[in-house]
């Protein structure tokens, strides 16, 4: 594939394939948001949709330094900040005027094509941000649509109905557009005050004022907007079951099927998808880059923390947890014929402290202690019940239970 750039602009909105920018907006307040959505916001943003050029996020003033703060805190690259205006296509118009040429002193350079996207929807896809971006090129302007979900109807003035449309006839139209810069820049300037006050549709601006019909794409169902508190919960719990899909079990043993370590792998696949083995650094290291987010540090050769610590300090190298929380959790396993439990206590107590000094990077570290040795049936529940604690503490990612020793 030839390589691809463009920006974006904020409601949200990017740009083309030899050149673009994105374009979105943030009008709700950006503290009222948790940490883990406002890294999901331009997570895929910046390190999946890699060709995107520039994203120019529009803001309104009281959000402004909130949003300079999540800019730095998570080191995002390639944004730029422009005050939104007090309607939302005023907010995009400020946003395109960042991206024209025309404008003093501006380090942005004008795309050739424009993605304009809403903030409140963190879930978009690459395939649906390069398929309008495709079309756009072609047709001068495109646009997501789903099925509408309810009849749309009109009352009249007294509060009766007037009419109903045909829902199988009509769609709604969502976010990601795509357009030639040209083309919208020249529908905003050419817009009226009352289509700037009162508008909200972009693709009519573009058929009004340019004569472009758009092409209308199919979007995925992962358009929905978080506008309602409620929509906050639902959108924290896609992320974490999305960065919780895959799980890698660092394992300090050889292959052996019989060992203790390899058993509570085998009932972890029970409980959890897409894990991943490892046994070396090198290995280690190419999980980090695909962005593991789940980690089973599993310490059968030794009573202390020197796996987990190797696992800890590789990821504070990676800087893999400035976006979302990284989850480890540390396993070691209780022989009380070899090793008194005092001592197995009292050599895994500093779970705790590491557990304070690693959260200020965004990782969680837990403790789970498997007694072992044990009758075989008795061996195979405690297994069992040490591969349910990982799910539920990979699964929930819960900040208050971190540097907790469990015991299973």
């Amino acid at each position: 594939m030839a390589q691809r750039q463009f920006s974006w602009l904020g409601p949200v909105s990017c740009g083309t394939l030899e050149s673009a920018a994105m374009l979105a907006s943030v009008r709700t307040s950006v503290q009222k948001t948790s940490a883990t959505l406002q890294c999901g916001l331009l997570q895929s943003l910046l390190w999946i949709v890699c060709w995107i050029k520039d994203i120019v996020v529009a803001v309104t003033g009281e959000n402004m330094e909130a949003m300079k703060g999540i800019i730095q805190r998570y080191q995002h690259k390639r944004i730029s900040l422009v005050e939104a205006g007090v309607t939302r296509h005023r907010s995009i118009f400020n946003g395109l005027k960042a991206l024209a040429e025309d404008q003093p002193n501006s380090r942005l350079s004008k795309p050739e094509v424009v993605i304009i996207h809403d903030a409140v929807r963190p879930f978009v896809e690459e395939d649906v941000l390069f398929q309008v971006v495709t079309a756009a090129k072609e047709y001068g302007a495109s646009g997501a649509i789903r099925p509408l979900v309810s009849t749309v109807i009109s009352p009249s003035t007294e509060g009766c109905l007037d009419y109903s449309l045909e829902r199988a006839r009509h769609r709604a139209s969502e976010m990601p557009q795509a357009f030639l810069f040209d083309v919208i820049y020249e529908a905003y300037r050419q817009c009226s005050d009352h289509d700037l006050e009162f508008g909200t549709e972009c693709l009519h601006l573009a058929l009004k004022y340019c004569h472009i019909k758009a092409k209308l794409v199919e979007g995925s169902p992962d358009l929905w907007k978080v506008t309602y508190k409620r929509d906050l919960y639902a959108a924290e719990s896609i992320i974490k079951e999305r960065i919780s899909q895959q799980i890698c079990v660092v394992m300090d043993t050889k292959e052996d099927e019989e060992h203790v370590g390899h058993r509570l792998e085998e009932m972890l696949k029970n409980e959890l998808n897409h894990m991943k083995k490892v046994t070396s650094g090198k290995d280690l290291q190419q999980i980090l880059l695909e962005q593991c987010y789940s980690f089973v540090c599993v310490n059968v050769m030794t009573s202390d923390f020197e796996e987990t610590h190797k696992l800890l300090n590789m990821l504070e190298e990676s800087n893999l947890s400035i976006l979302y929380p990284v989850v480890v959790i540390s396993v070691h396993f209780l022989d009380y014929k070899s090793v008194p439990f005092g001592q197995t206590m009292e050599n895994l107590m500093p779970i705790r402290e590491f557990a304070k000094e690693v959260k200020k990077r965004n990782i969680l570290l837990y403790g789970l202690l498997i007694y072992y040795p044990q009758d075989e049936q008795k061996l195979k529940e405690s297994l069992r019940q040490g591969a349910t604690i990982i799910a539920a503490l990979i699964k929930e990612r819960n900040s208050g239970l971190t540097g907790q020793l469990l015991i299973a």
